[in-house]
């Protein structure tokens, strides 16, 4: 009830600054519409600007009425069909979301990664801290298809590859109870970034809750209680999301789809030849500016996603 309190308070606080903003340019208005002023204009034209990116964060926030909305996020991206360019393209979906991510303030943490043989990711776990990151990436959940001339083929032929991606709370750690004779514990070397950061140690934790299956690994802190820690956040994280899927009779259609990383199943493709599009396949919304959505700019697919979901909601109920 008291972290609810509080984010009712923060809500309201930022209702409140958004009203003081909006005066301020109703006060703008006022004094041009008595004299032509050009520094005002400008400052006027800003405090607009301004004012409609709270407004725009504010409404898709006003959508986020979701159990674990609010929640950070655990993402994790494993590449299908397409062999070296779908381990690339995973990577180049980890990128995009990090960028995100960042762009929005909040905080990122490669916890797990398998690097491909030739280039890419084989998978990634990452988790991404902040107020409603779980919310805004909740419809990301799914296949995300590239096409393009493949950089790793010498007679530059055009390539399709996929890449699924998958969402989930960071849930509170006291909902789930694990009993320390379910959990396999392994410690490996770390397999990340080169340099100075590779381990010499076996630091890396891999943990697999044996009633379930759920196998998670920790690896990007050289300290093995750390990465043990983080692996047992994640895994509550998974189990709690795996009974959740089970009480709606799901688990079996949303795992079965995710084994099958290729046609079908799909959220967006992005498309560099023979032309430059990007097309989400749930709202239709489409942009030619694949770079920008590559660099992390996909508010606007999120943006519509979320209300078309309240919209069918209303319609359902």
């Amino acid at each position: 009830m008291l972290q609810e309190l509080n984010s009712l308070r923060e809500r309201k606080k930022e209702w409140e600054k958004t009203y003081s903003l909006y005066q301020e340019v109703l006060t703008l208005k006022e004094l041009l519409d008595e004299e032509k002023d050009p520094e005002l204009e400008k400052e006027l034209r800003k405090k607009e600007s301004i004012l409609k990116e709270k407004l725009d964060t504010l409404s898709i926030q006003s959508l986020l009425q979701g159990k674990y909305d609010a929640a950070n996020a655990i993402l994790s991206i494993h590449p299908g069909a397409g062999g070296t360019d779908s381990c690339d393209w995973a990577s180049i979906l980890l990128r995009m979301y990090i960028n995100w991510a960042e762009a929005k303030g909040y905080k990122t943490r490669l916890v797990d990664w398998v690097p491909g043989e030739e280039a890419g990711i084989k998978s990634a776990t990452l988790l991404i801290e902040g107020k409603f990151a779980y919310g805004y990436l909740k419809e990301e959940v799914g296949i995300h298809r590239l096409v393009r001339i493949s950089p790793f083929d010498a007679s530059h032929r055009r390539h399709t590859s996929f890449a699924a991606v998958d969402v989930i709370p960071e849930t509170e750690e006291e909902e789930i109870e694990i009993r320390e004779e379910d959990l396999k514990i392994e410690t490996f070397r770390a397999s990340g970034p080169g340099g100075q950061h590779v381990n010499v140690t076996d630091s890396a934790v891999r943990i697999t809750h044996i009633p379930t299956g759920i196998i998670v690994q920790c690896q990007d802190q050289r300290s093995q209680h750390k990465n043990k820690a983080m692996a047992l956040r994640i895994l509550k994280s998974r189990l709690y999301n795996f009974k959740e899927m089970e009480k709606r009779k799901e688990i079996k259609k949303r795992y079965e789809e995710k084994a099958r990383i290729e046609w079908g199943n799909q959220v967006r493709s992005y498309v560099f030849h023979p032309y430059k599009l990007v097309k989400d396949h749930r709202t239709g919304l489409e942009t030619s500016n694949v770079e920008a959505v590559l660099n992390g700019e996909i508010d606007q697919f999120i943006s519509l996603s979320l209300k078309q979901q309240l919209k069918s909601v209303s319609r359902e109920e």
